[in-house]
């Protein structure tokens, strides 16, 4: 497919190129500075007086509670970002947290474990929260935006995340109340810079949830918490160097190569990674511990990623509320707790070190590979979702025109209730295909076109393509 301007994504001009960027400022900044907070607080290693307990737990599980809560209740609450209730909560989260974390280190000893604990709730609460909000506003961009803000943001957070750990004392502190307050204010100049009629609406279709992709996420999560404890330094999911190698890629591929870049590779990697990164570890003293843990670090940042692409896209096609499908999406952070639970367990178990690492490398190889046949359905993804991205390969801007061309589409097909192969037909025929040309697109000969064409036409009684053109608003 082209773009409006006729050229491949992959030939850009320089100004065609940064017209992409448009409106990313304010989320960027917004969503990187949320995250190099979250790193510099309870998601990345605990860098304040130790209390005696893992801190990460308790925000795990108030990040886990809270999106659970607005995954059963989001109709009640959508759009979120203009709840202001809810953003004045989000923001007293996230500070009352920030000032948590700078006074454990100034209290008693005593008091040091319970503030530590209500510090890390309350962050869980907020960030939980920040990230449904933002995903509000990234959803009323164009998927090739979506995905170019989403890696462009990540980045950001791991550069300032890195920036901030190297302060110390009042630095530190002033940065941990700052970063908060600056991912509140851009995220409300870029919702307020959504076009009214472009906002997340206040009601939600009745639709099924993408369970697989769901299931197959919450796998791989499980894989990575098996081995999360045991990663090496750089190596993890949160403003980590294995999080800038897969995001600073993602982000140059589809900014300078969209045409090309193969989105269908996403899905393919994560499986070779995660099983090579787990085979690996049983042979750690010859290739060394970094190997496996930034094979498996990279894959399940891959996975999420693209999970995360796929929603937005089911959503955007489904009109269905973004916060709906990213809620469910963020509980599944229960399965990284339930992943370093097991290996705690098989810890106990009194199984040498060498005999624990194989049995764990098999376990992960046969449910990875097996679920991800099971699971992961192209065809089932195209047909059920309209998700065709990953067999389509580049990530394309697409003009104003063929937005509503598609659009129109979408709203033929539900009137006149056709089926999925006089879908097909179409919108190939909306985008003025001749009838050999389909034929060859779709595999079928050219009695079965005329066939489809035919029960087209007669479900909208018209006769001749100008006035199917006509129906479509061409």
């Amino acid at each position: 497919m082209a773009s409006s301007a006729g050229v491949s994504a992959g030939h850009r001009p320089r100004e065609e190129r940064r017209a992409l960027l448009k409106g990313a400022r304010c989320y960027v900044v917004a969503y990187g500075c949320a995250r190099a907070w979250a790193t510099l607080t309870f998601t990345g290693p605990w860098q304040f007086l130790p209390v005696g307990f893992d801190p990460h737990v308790t925000f795990d599980a108030s990040y886990v509670a809270v999106s659970l809560l607005v995954a059963l209740l989001f109709r009640k609450v959508v759009p979120l970002n203009e709840r202001r209730w809810l953003l004045r909560l989000v923001l007293g989260c996230m500070v009352a947290a920030s000032a948590g974390c700078i006074a454990v280190g100034l209290v008693p000893a005593g008091a040091a474990a319970p503030l530590a604990v209500a510090s890390s709730l309350a962050a869980g609460v907020g960030y939980g929260l920040f990230l449904l909000l933002a995903a509000e506003v990234l959803c009323t961009f164009s998927l090739l935006r979506v995905f170019l803000f989403m890696t462009g943001a990540m980045l950001l957070g791991v550069g300032l995340s890195f920036l901030c750990q190297g302060m110390a004392g009042l630095q530190l502190s002033v940065a941990l109340v700052v970063l908060p307050l600056l991912a509140m204010v851009y995220l409300q100049r870029a919702y307020g810079g959504i076009p009214v009629a472009e906002r997340p609406r206040h009601t939600v279709p009745r639709f099924s949830y993408p369970w697989k992709l769901f299931a197959l996420y919450a796998l791989y999560a499980f894989a990575y918490g098996l081995r999360a404890n045991q990663l090496v330094e750089g190596a993890g999911t949160h403003s980590s160097i294995s999080t800038a190698l897969v995001t600073g890629a993602l982000f140059l591929s589809a900014y300078f190569f969209a045409g090309r870049f193969n989105i269908g590779a996403l899905y393919r990697s994560p499986v070779l990674l995660m099983v090579c990164g787990f085979l690996l570890i049983p042979m750690e003293g010859l290739f060394g511990a970094a190997a496996s843990s930034y094979f498996i670090a990279v894959s399940y940042s891959l996975m999420g990623l693209l999970v995360t692409f796929l929603l937005y896209d089911i959503s955007k096609r489904m009109g269905v509320a973004i916060v709906a499908f990213v809620a469910c999406k963020n509980a599944e952070q229960f399965f990284v707790q339930a992943g370093s639970a097991a290996t705690d367990v098989l810890g106990a178990s009194g199984l040498p070190a060498e005999t624990q690492s194989l049995v764990v490398a098999v376990l992960v190889c046969v449910l990875i590979l097996g679920a991800t046949l099971v699971l992961f359905s192209e065809r089932e993804l195209a047909s059920k979702w309209g998700v065709d991205i990953l067999a389509a390969g580049g990530l394309v801007e697409r003009s104003a025109e063929e937005e509503r061309r598609e659009e129109r589409c979408r709203e033929l097909v539900e009137t006149y209730r056709l089926s999925p192969r006089e879908e097909e037909v179409l919108r190939l025929l909306a985008e003025g295909k001749t009838g050999r040309v389909i034929q060859q697109e779709l595999f079928i000969a050219e009695g079965t076109f005329k066939a489809h064409t035919r029960h087209i036409y007669e479900k909208m009684s018209i006769n001749t393509r100008k006035e199917l053109f006509d129906l479509l608003g061409l």
